[in-house]
């Protein structure tokens, strides 16, 4: 198993993606610390994976550096790092208002570089990041204006940190998903008829699954990807071809 012994942090990791992630390292052997704003999600997903569990809001900088530092203190060094959690509501720019502007980025910018920030004094040489950023962030999403600025923010974050701490052997990868089935995408999407849509204009002609994103976060932070740092890997069924 490649994760046998390994210590990971997955934020976001009460449902969707990041409860993907987590079950799937967990199959391969890692011991997971879940972490996310909705406590009672965590704690169930750790339940059932036997990993542990904090919630925060990643939004708030100075409660994030004391929930590292106690799940490291319970766990271990970490030897990777997930930033999944991601929020947004869909709505026109011009309808967004400074409130909503400092929730998207707090969450979806801020939140990984605090939580990387504190982690990084909690992980040894030769460890791994991957930072979930979306192909909104690549190429831009009407609707989300905000969010793909964020998005957009997490990449250049992560390929100038996975130049800075490159000579520690830390490698830094970004997975960019594109249409996912996940609870975010059915907030946006009632009527599912954007789904379906969605899933017309992409090639392999469906959307991803939490899964599919998740295998991709697994692979970029193992050492199967040992030689591989600040790349960007998009899991959009070929609706983005960057």
């Amino acid at each position: 198993m490649r994760y046998e012994n390994k210590r990971v942090l997955v934020t976001g990791a009460a449902s969707g993606i990041g409860a993907a992630t987590a079950r799937r390292l967990a199959a391969e052997g890692a011991l997971v610390a879940a972490l996310d704003i909705d406590g009672v999600g965590a704690s169930a997903v750790a339940e059932a994976i036997g990993g542990l569990a904090a919630s925060v809001d990643l939004s708030d900088l100075e409660a994030v550096p004391a929930v590292v530092s106690d799940l490291s203190n319970e766990l271990g060094a970490f030897d990777l790092v997930v930033n999944c959690a991601g929020w947004d509501l869909a709505m026109p720019f011009v309808e967004t208002d400074r409130d909503f502007w400092r929730k998207v980025i707090g969450v979806n910018l801020m939140g990984p570089i605090a939580l990387t920030h504190a982690a990084l004094t909690h992980m040894p040489d030769g460890s791994a990041i991957v930072n979930v950023s979306s192909d909104a962030g690549r190429v831009g999403s009407s609707g989300e204006v905000v969010y793909s600025g964020a998005k957009g923010g997490v990449i250049g974050f992560s390929k100038a940190l996975a130049r800075e701490v490159a000579a520690r052997g830390i490698r830094v990868n970004v997975v960019a998903p594109g249409p996912t089935a996940t609870p975010f995408l059915e907030r946006f999407d009632e009527t599912g008829k954007l789904a379906a849509a969605m899933e017309r204009q992409t090639p392999l002609k469906k959307l991803a699954t939490p899964e599919d994103v998740a295998s991709a976060i697994v692979f970029l932070g193992s050492n199967d990807a040992g030689h591989i740092t600040g790349q960007v890997l998009s899991v959009s069924g070929g609706l983005t071809m960057v």
